[in-house]
Parts: C-alpha cells; sequence; structure tokens
C-alpha cells in the first residue's frame, strides 16, 4: 500500500451532490479530498439537464417558426441539421463547464483525484494504490441509464441520455422504450427536430407518477405533434429488420405486432452506481442493490454518508443539493440534520411543461386521505390568452378545511409557477392564503390565486347567499 493521507471529508464522485458537499466543506475550512473517475460536473452537466434543457430550446424554436401563422407571421418550414443542433448544446455544456471546472474547486482548496477506487476499511478509500483516510466519507457517484435484460438487445446499437447529445446523423425514426419524464422530453424535443418519434411502455399511461388528468393534457399534445404512443404494452424482443431496429411488442387485446425505426432510445429509469466501491469492506450495506442510509443520510456505517441519485429516491438535481447540505451540517456540525422527503417540488420540461409539488390527488386516494380537489383552466388566464398557450391547467388538494396539500400544474412556464405552491405548503398555508394574495395582472401566476378562489366559490352556497342578503340587506 502507498501513502496514507488524513482528511475530513473524503468524497465519491463529481457530480451536483459531490461538487456541493466539497465547496462547502472547502469553503468552511475542513480538509477536503474528492474522487472522479470522470470529469467533474456529472449527469446533469453532461447528459441530463443541462443537455436535454437546450435541446428542448432547439426543438421549441424549431416549433416557433412552424406554427408562427397562429401569431399572424408566416410560418417556415425550418431545414434541421440534427448534427449542427447538437453541437449548440455542446457549446452550452462547455460554457456552463467552468462552474464545475478543476482549477475552480483546487481555488476552494478541494484536493482532487481522478480515477476510480474502493474502500479498504471503514476508514479508508484506495485509489491507484493511495491510502485516503478520512473522519467521514461521502458517496456520491450518481446514477446510470437502466437497461432491461431484452432479448436481442445486446446485439443492436442502442442510445441512452449518455450518447444521444452525441449524435452526428440524422434521426429518421426514432423509438423510445419509456414513457417517463426522460422519454417524454426527448420524444418532443426530436420530433420537432424533425424525427419521426414512437415512444412505447408497459404503463398504461405517459408520466405514470402524475395525476391520469395532469398527465393527458401531454398526452393530447403529443399526438397533435405526430407522436405516435403504445402504452400498455410488453416488449418481448428486439431485433434486426431490413437494415432497421425492430421491436416485438405484446398488447392484451392486439396480440403481437413489431415496430421498426432507424434509431432506439432506452430510457427505462436508472440504476445507482455502486460496483466495484468495496462497500462491503466499509460496513455499508445494500438492499436490492440500493444504499441502506436513514433520516441523516447515514449508511451502516455511521461516518459514511450518501447524498445525490444515488441516495435516491428523487433524482433531482435541486434534491441532491439539498441533500449535500444535509450531509455537511450532519459530518461537520454534527447537527441531527434530516433530509427532507416531503413536498418535494419537480417538473417534466414538455411543452406544456408538468409541475408538482406535494400529494397528488391519487396518492390522496391511496393513503386514505380526506382532501377536496380544485382546479382551474389556463384557457380562463389573460396572459395566457395573449400568448396562444391555453393548453393545461392548475389543480390544487386541500384538507377539507383548506390546508394545502399538493399542487399539479401542466401548462406554459409550470416549473416556475409550482415554486409559490412549494413554499405554500412548507409554511403551512391554507388555500385562502392565496386568495388573499395580490397577483400581478396580466401574468401566468394568476392561476395561481384564481384556483384557490375555486375553494372560496365553493363554500359560496345557495343557503350563505341567502343569509348574507338578509344580515346586509342587499336587494339582489
Amino acid at each position: 500500500m502507498g501513502s496514507s493521507t488524513e482528511y475530513d471529508l473524503c468524497i465519491i464522485g463529481g457530480g451536483a451532490a459531490g461538487l456541493v458537499v466539497a465547496a462547502g466543506a472547502a469553503t468552511l475550512g475542513a480538509k477536503v479530498v474528492l474522487v472522479e473517475k470522470n470529469a467533474l460536473g456529472g449527469d446533469c452537466l453532461h447528459y441530463g439537464c443541462v443537455p436535454s434543457k437546450a435541446l428542448i430550446h432547439s426543438a421549441k424554436v424549431a416549433h416557433t417558426l412552424r406554427d408562427a401563422e397562429r401569431f399572424g407571421i408566416p410560418a417556415q418550414a425550418p431545414a434541421i441539421d440534427l448534427p449542427t443542433v447538437m453541437q449548440r448544446v455542446q457549446s452550452v455544456i462547455r460554457q456552463i463547464e467552468p462552474n464545475d471546472s478543476p482549477e475552480r474547486f483546487a481555488e476552494l482548496g478541494v484536493e482532487l483525484i481522478f480515477g476510480a477506487g474502493q474502500f479498504t476499511a471503514p476508514d479508508a478509500f484506495s485509489v491507484d494504490g493511495r491510502e485516503l483516510r478520512a473522519k467521514n466519507f461521502v458517496i456520491a457517484t450518481g446514477t446510470r441509464p437502466a437497461i432491461p435484460p431484452l432479448p436481442g438487445l445486446d446485439q443492436i446499437p442502442y442510445l441512452t441520455n449518455e450518447t444521444l447529445f452525441s449524435v452526428q446523423e440524422q434521426i429518421p425514426h426514432l423509438l423510445i422504450l419509456g414513457g417517463g419524464p426522460i422519454g417524454c422530453e426527448m420524444a418532443q424535443a426530436l420530433a420537432r427536430l424533425g424525427s419521426r418519434v414512437t415512444v412505447f411502455d408497459l404503463a398504461q399511461g405517459l408520466l405514470p407518477r402524475e395525476d391520469e388528468d395532469i398527465s393527458a393534457v401531454v398526452a393530447e399534445r403529443f399526438k397533435q405533434e405526430g407522436i405516435a404512443l403504445h402504452l400498455g404494452i410488453k416488449v418481448i424482443k428486439v431485433d434486426r429488420q431490413d437494415g432497421e431496429i425492430g421491436v416485438l411488442l405484446e398488447h392484451p387485446q392486439r396480440g403481437q405486432y413489431w415496430l421498426s425505426g432507424s434509431h432506439l432510445l432506452i430510457a427505462a429509469g436508472r440504476k445507482p452506481n455502486l460496483e466495484g466501491l468495496g462497500l462491503d469492506k466499509a460496513g455499508v450495506e445494500l438492499n436490492n442493490s440500493r444504499l441502506v442510509i436513514d433520516a441523516r443520510l447515514r449508511t451502516g456505517n455511521k461516518n459514511i454518508y450518501a447524498c445525490g441519485d444515488v441516495a435516491g429516491p428523487y433524482l433531482f438535481t435541486h434534491m441532491a443539493e439539498h441533500q449535500a447540505g444535509v450531509v455537511l451540517r450532519n459530518a461537520l456540525f454534527h447537527w441531527p440534520s434530516k433530509a427532507q422527503t416531503n413536498n418535494i417540488p419537480w417538473c417534466t420540461y414538455t411543452d406544456p411543461e408538468l409541475a408538482r409539488v406535494g400529494l397528488s390527488e391519487s396518492e390522496a386516494l391511496q393513503q386514505g386521505i380526506q382532501h377536496q380537489i380544485y382546479r382551474f383552466p389556463f384557457a380562463d388566464i389573460d396572459r395566457a390568452v395573449t400568448e396562444g398557450a391555453t393548453e393545461g391547467l392548475a389543480k390544487i388538494i386541500t384538507t377539507p378545511r383548506g390546508k394545502l396539500l399538493g399542487a399539479c400544474i401542466v401548462g406554459p412556464h409550470a416549473g416556475e409557477l409550482i415554486a409559490e405552491y412549494g413554499l405554500a405548503i412548507a409554511k403551512g398555508m391554507k388555500a385562502a392564503d392565496l386568495s388573499n394574495t395580490i397577483h400581478i395582472y396580466p401574468t401566468l401566476a394568476q392561476i395561481n390565486r384564481r384556483v384557490a378562489d375555486q375553494r372560496l366559490k365553493e363554500a359560496l352556497t345557495p343557503c350563505r347567499k341567502l343569509w348574507l342578503k338578509r344580515i346586509f340587506g342587499w336587494r339582489g
């Protein structure tokens, strides 16, 4: 064994979670080492949030040009060269990359080691023969695409989010296995960029974690844009068919049938990166290939923490940043800080966007929670009308007494609009609090007040109106 060095904190993984922990700890004055086997920035920068949103924006520009006649401007059919679009995506990554550069973290005082390593003891991690000892360790190794064990798939070239943004050819017909957030975002983006797109999934509907009335708005838009949906099916096998990729599907009523396309994108979930870390030597337990952690994000070895996607259950960069703060408070200050697990906001960046925070209607039903539902459509929001973006609605879930339990928005800029509900739910507010808050006119944010107003209108029963007339002597 080579040399050994003591640290306050050894972080394994240089994605969003690991970088936030490293920067925070070094800024506070701790001695920090970060081990990364590839490049700093992780999935979010290189294969996730940044490139996908850049691609989605290019796709929206193309869609707006085709759809310009709706706004009184002559429409154009853009000549799209997908490799050029992907070059723009890579340039966006390069613009943001300096924030996660080795130079920046070295200036902060973080020692960086590039390479793969493993635990050799409960308090030691070895990288290329160098032993790193630390008071505390953080596993922040992220996740990778989960590849289903489909017969024939190992003989077919397929895409994942890790390879899609490096494509250097046109994609005539893209088959997408998976109707979750990644599959839906990429389906619409590639369809708008000129590809024929077909989505298939075992689930009965798109975005199965969302309420059916909310996800149905996205599904309807997909159909309008020519995206073919094959849902509630089983994938039997994958094969070559006349120079294309063939997928054999089975439907309960239709039986078996083939789909074929030029490219296949696998978007069937994520798998934690935990192989080869020597977790057994560190006293870190796994359950169904996932880390066993407590509310403070500690593993079975109380000096080894986990955060970010590898910790789960929410695979979002904003959740990784939250968990990083929890780890810092526990590891450096020994504060009994717990990770938030309820009222986590998220957004799927389709057009229209779909965002949620707190309980959904289906979750309230499953958990037997008494609740009320209120809805309001974007079609009745003046700003949405002026922008020609009237699809969708806002929906809130409250207790019978009006306390907010959850909110769903499917519509323009839903990811921005949901933040108001995140704050309201976190502070235990009622729908009436939103009704009593002045919202600027004309803005899309007015929908947050208007949906809350539905509760007040519901309370104004004919009997109550009669009593008001009698009490105040109204003539109406």
